[in-house]
C-alpha cells in the first residue's frame, strides 16, 4: 500500500468519525441555543474557554513528545510510554491539589468578584477540575492507540463519549422536565433536585463522559509499569517544554477573546457578547472537523515516515490535498451558511436576532481555521528535525498579537475584533512558520499553486457572502465551479496517484 494511500485510510477513519461525533456536538449546539439565552450560554462559552487552556497546561506537550519517542527509542517504546503517563498523571495531580482546595476563591474571582451564584460558580469550577484531571490522564493512553495504529479503536471510544454528553444533555433539559410535566414514573424524586435550564448540568454531562472514556481506555492503562526512567524523562522534557509553552499560546489564540470579552466588555452585555460570538462560531467549527481529522492522522504518519527516502515529496503532496479540500470547505460553509445558521437559532424570535446578528464572523474565523490547519501541517518540520523551540517562538508571537491586539480592539469592536485578531494571528504564525522551516528543514512544497487556491476562496467567500448576499444558488454555484476548477488543474496528479495506488495493490496481491 502506497504511503499516501495508508495515511489516506487512516485519516479517513478518525474523519468519519470526528465528523459522526462533531455532528453529534453540532447538534447539541442548537438545542443549548435553543434552551439557553446568549447571556447564560455565555457562562457556557467562558468556561470551557478556561478548561481548553488549562488543558493545554496539564498535557505538557506530552502527546507530541510521545510519538517523537517513539520513533527515536523503537527497542524502549515501553519506557517512552511509561514516562509520558506518569509525567501527565503527576501533572494532573499537582493541579487538583492546588485547586480543589480554592475553588471558593476561584469561583468567586470567574464570577466577577460578587457572590452573585457563587455556590453555582463554586460547582462549574470544581466539575472542570474533576474534568482536567480526568482527561489529563486518558491523553497518553489515546496516543498510544493511535500510535498502535487503531483508529477504529479511538474513534469508537470518542464516539461513546459524544453519545453520552449528548444523551445526559437530552435528558437533563428536556427529558427531566418532561417527566416532572406528566407525572411520569420518579417524577417525585426528579423533582427534589432538578432545576430547570441550569447550565451546571451541561458540565456534569461532561464529567460523567469523562468518566466513561477513562473506564473504556483501562485496557492501555493496565499495560502501564511504573517505571521511571529518569535520563530518557530529561530527554523529554527538553523536547516538550517548548511544544507545552507553544501549545498554551495556541490555546490563547482559540480562547483568550472569549475571556477578554468578558472581561474587557461592560458587566451588562459582557455575557451575551461572549454568548453570541461562540455560538456563531461553532459554525466556523464545521471545518476544524477535518483539519482534527488531518491532526489526527498526521502526526504518527509523519514520524514514521521521516526516515524515508522521499518523505519531503510526500508531506508536499499531502500539503497540496489539505489546502485544496481547506479551501472547498471555506466555500461551501459560506455558500450554505443561511441553512446552517439555524444551527444556533434562539428559542424565540428575539433570541434568534441576537445570535444570527453575529453571523459576520463566520467567514473570518472560517480562514482563521484555513490558517491554522495549514500552520499544523507546516509545523512537520520543527518537530521532525527536533527545533521544538521554533514551535514556542512562532506560536508565542501569534498570542502576544492576541493579547495586545484585543486589549486594544474589544473595548470598541468586541467579537468583531476578535475574529479579525483571530485570523491575523493563525495567518502570521502560518507565514513564519513557512518562511523558517524553508530555511531550516526544505520540504519542496508548491506555494504558488497554494496560494492561488487560498486567494480564489477569499474572492468566491467575499463574493458569496458580500456582493451576493448569502444567496444560497448563487454560493453554491460558486462552489461547483470552484470544485471543478480544482479537479480540473489536478487531473494529471489524481490519475497518477491512482495508477500508483493500483500498482502498489497488485504488487501486494501478487505477494
Amino acid at each position: 500500500m502506497s504511503t499516501i494511500k495508508k495515511f489516506a485510510g487512516q485519516t479517513a477513519v478518525y474523519g468519519v468519525s470526528t465528523i459522526i461525533s462533531r455532528s453529534l456536538y453540532f447538534i447539541l449546539t442548537p438545542i443549548l441555543v435553543h434552551a439557553l439565552s446568549p447571556k447564560i450560554y455565555g457562562v457556557f462559552t467562558k468556561m470551557y474557554s478556561w478548561a481548553s487552556m488549562l488543558n493545554a497546561v496539564l498535557s505538557f506537550g506530552m502527546e507530541t513528545t510521545f510519538f517523537r519517542y517513539l520513533n527515536k527509542r523503537e527497542d524502549r517504546k515501553d519506557k517512552v510510554y511509561n514516562n509520558s503517563f506518569i509525567t501527565v498523571a503527576t501533572a494532573a495531580i499537582l493541579f487538583f491539589l492546588f485547586t480543589f482546595f480554592y475553588a471558593d476563591s476561584i469561583a468567586l474571582w470567574l464570577n466577577g468578584g460578587t457572590d452573585k451564584k457563587a455556590a453555582d460558580y463554586v460547582f462549574y469550577v470544581k466539575c472542570f477540575i474533576y474534568i482536567l484531571v480526568v482527561d489529563a490522564l486518558c491523553v497518553i493512553p489515546f496516543a498510544k492507540v493511535r500510535a498502535d495504529g487503531r483508529p477504529f479503536r479511538y474513534s469508537i471510544i470518542k464516539f461513546l463519549n459524544i453519545i453520552c454528553v449528548f444523551g445526559l444533555n437530552l435528558f437533563f433539559l428536556y427529558g427531566a422536565p418532561f417527566i416532572i410535566k406528566h407525572h411520569l414514573s420518579g417524577a417525585g424524586l426528579i423533582e427534589q433536585w432538578y432545576r430547570p435550564l441550569w447550565v451546571g448540568y451541561v458540565f456534569l454531562a461532561n464529567l460523567l463522559a469523562s468518566l466513561l472514556t477513562l473506564i473504556l481506555l483501562l485496557p492501555e492503562i493496565l499495560k502501564l509499569k511504573l517505571r521511571f526512567d529518569v535520563k530518557m524523562f530529561g530527554e523529554m522534557v527538553l523536547y516538550s517544554w517548548p511544544i507545552l509553552v507553544a501549545n498554551i499560546s495556541f490555546i490563547i489564540n482559540e480562547n483568550l477573546d472569549k475571556i477578554m470579552l468578558d472581561k474587557l466588555l461592560p458587566a451588562r452585555i459582557s455575557d451575551q457578547e461572549v454568548g453570541i460570538y461562540g455560538a456563531c462560531a461553532k459554525i466556523a467549527l464545521f471545518l476544524s472537523l477535518f483539519v482534527q481529522a488531518f491532526r489526527l492522522g498526521a502526526e504518527p504518519f509523519f514520524f514514521s515516515h521521516a526516515k524515508n527516502k522521499n518523505s519531503g515529496q510526500t508531506y508536499s503532496r499531502i500539503m497540496d490535498y489539505f489546502v485544496i479540500v481547506v479551501a472547498l470547505i471555506a466555500v461551501a460553509l459560506t455558500a450554505n451558511i443561511e441553512l446552517l445558521k439555524y444551527f444556533v437559532r434562539g428559542g424565540s424570535v428575539a433570541l434568534q436576532n441576537q445570535y444570527w446578528s453575529g453571523l459576520k464572523v463566520v467567514p473570518i474565523l472560517l480562514f482563521g481555521y484555513v490558517s491554522l490547519g495549514i500552520y499544523m501541517n507546516l509545523s512537520v518540520w520543527y518537530k521532525l528535525s527536533d527545533q521544538t523551540k521554533y514551535g514556542l517562538y512562532i506560536s508565542g508571537i501569534g498570542a502576544i498579537l492576541t493579547i495586545i491586539l484585543n486589549i486594544i480592539f474589544i473595548p470598541k469592536y468586541s467579537y468583531i475584533a476578535s475574529a479579525w485578531i483571530s485570523l491575523i494571528a493563525y495567518a502570521t504564525m502560518m507565514v513564519l512558520s513557512y518562511i523558517l522551516g524553508q530555511k531550516n528543514y526544505p520540504i519542496p512544497y508548491h506555494l504558488k499553486k497554494n496560494v492561488a487556491y487560498l486567494l480564489a476562496s477569499v474572492v468566491i467567500v467575499y463574493l458569496s457572502f458580500t456582493v451576493f448576499h448569502r444567496n444560497l444558488i448563487i454560493g453554491n454555484l460558486f462552489l461547483i465551479l470552484f470544485a471543478a476548477a480544482a479537479l480540473f488543474a489536478e487531473r494529471k496528479e489524481l490519475l497518477l496517484l491512482v495508477k500508483k495506488n493500483e500498482h502498489s495493490d497488485h504488487q501486494q496481491i501478487k505477494q
